[in-house]
């Protein structure tokens, strides 16, 4: 069985931001980023400025979930390296094709991400040009919230076009992942997590995470 990457998801109003990076880099491979501009979800984070300069605190692939009305200005200021990963919503964006093959013209890795309201048939026609699927298993903008039961049904829908069509896109998964369904997920098929609460709102994000691995390594074949 494959098993999935965890990316941390920082907040960026963490104080001790530098410190709770050098203290997970050990233990995982990347960092989600909910950036958020005010306009597509009530609340705002994160601004090109503090993304850009993630970079100068990790060699680690950023995994950038823009929960903005235009991302395209934004895909304009990003200066991240290469590899990183970036979510535009399937409901924002007006000009997907420009705005994937912009990613894909500075050797970023393109993702659609799509909301649980939305259909998911919107994003089937993208599929063969993206790296990733992020699946919100939660209304987009707040921490916190408990993972949609619902989602299960859309990771199987979307599980099951991967392998019919024969294409290799990841599926990623952002909302309400803990160590009660993270185990169930892996078994599904998902292949990243974002995860927010259940590292960061736990007493040491450290052994919460290594809780986390551990759940998912031991998922049998």
């Amino acid at each position: 069985m494959h098993k999935p990457l965890i990316f941390p998801s920082l907040s960026a109003y963490d104080p001790k931001l530098k410190k709770t990076i050098k203290e997970l880099n050990p233990l995982c491979q990347g960092y989600h980023l909910d950036v958020m501009d005010g306009e597509f979800v009530p609340q705002k984070a994160w601004n090109v400025a503090a993304i850009n300069a993630i970079e100068k605190e990790t060699l680690h692939q950023l995994w950038i979930h823009l929960m903005v009305a235009d991302p395209y200005p934004w895909l304009e200021k990003l200066t991240v390296q290469g590899f990183s990963l970036i979510s535009i919503h399937i409901e924002s964006v007006k000009e997907i094709q420009k705005s994937i093959l912009y990613m894909k013209k500075k050797k970023w890795l393109p993702s659609i991400a799509v909301s649980p309201k939305t259909n998911l048939d919107e994003v089937f026609p993208f599929l063969d040009e993206v790296h990733q699927v992020l699946l919100m298993s939660v209304q987009p903008g707040l921490s916190g919230q408990e993972f949609l039961p619902g989602t299960l049904e859309r990771l199987g829908k979307l599980v099951g076009y991967r392998e019919t069509s024969g294409l290799n896109f990841k599926i990623g998964i952002d909302g309400g992942i803990n160590k009660k369904n993270i185990g169930l997920l892996t078994e599904r098929g998902v292949d990243m997590f974002g995860i927010s609460s259940a590292i960061f709102d736990e007493p040491d994000s450290v052994v919460a995470l290594q809780e986390l691995k551990k759940i998912i390594a031991n998922q049998k074949p």
